[in-house]
């Protein structure tokens, strides 16, 4: 397994870690497999989404804060209630098969980071195996 760090400088960004993830299948050796992303945090999360227009990211944050308002009056006591809701919204995992040494993306797509009870540094867990 190895251990992406992703530093945040707000409250909620999503954080293009495509590059770091690609380094990791590379020197991996793998040809042919699946990567998987793991992210230990409760008030953050992955996602595959489009990574040409750096509005879409925004676009998406923006909405997630429709859902999950950080001014909301929630019981949970610490102030990021709203950031637990956001990473279970959109979940603490994801896969992307590897054809040729590289990640199988489709056109258009990146792996995000999701952050929303920043700015920290955090971490992704990745993992590559052969299929």
């Amino acid at each position: 397994m190895n251990e992406v760090t992703v530093k945040t400088s707000k409250r909620v960004e999503l954080v293009d870690i495509t590059s770091k993830v690609k380094n990791v299948v590379r020197e991996s050796g793998t040809d042919d497999g699946i990567c998987y992303l793991y992210v230990p945090h409760t008030t953050a999360a992955v996602t595959i989404n489009e990574s040409a227009d750096p509005d879409v990211a925004l676009d998406i944050a923006d909405q997630l804060s429709e859902v999950a308002p950080p001014s909301k009056s929630y019981r949970h006591r610490e102030g990021n209630a709203d950031s637990h809701i956001k990473s279970s919204v959109v979940g603490n995992t994801a896969e992307v098969f590897i054809e040729n040494a590289g990640l199988k993306l489709g056109t258009w797509q990146g792996i995000f980071f999701c952050e929303f009870d920043g700015p920290r540094t955090r971490k992704v867990w990745v993992t590559v195996g052969e299929l």
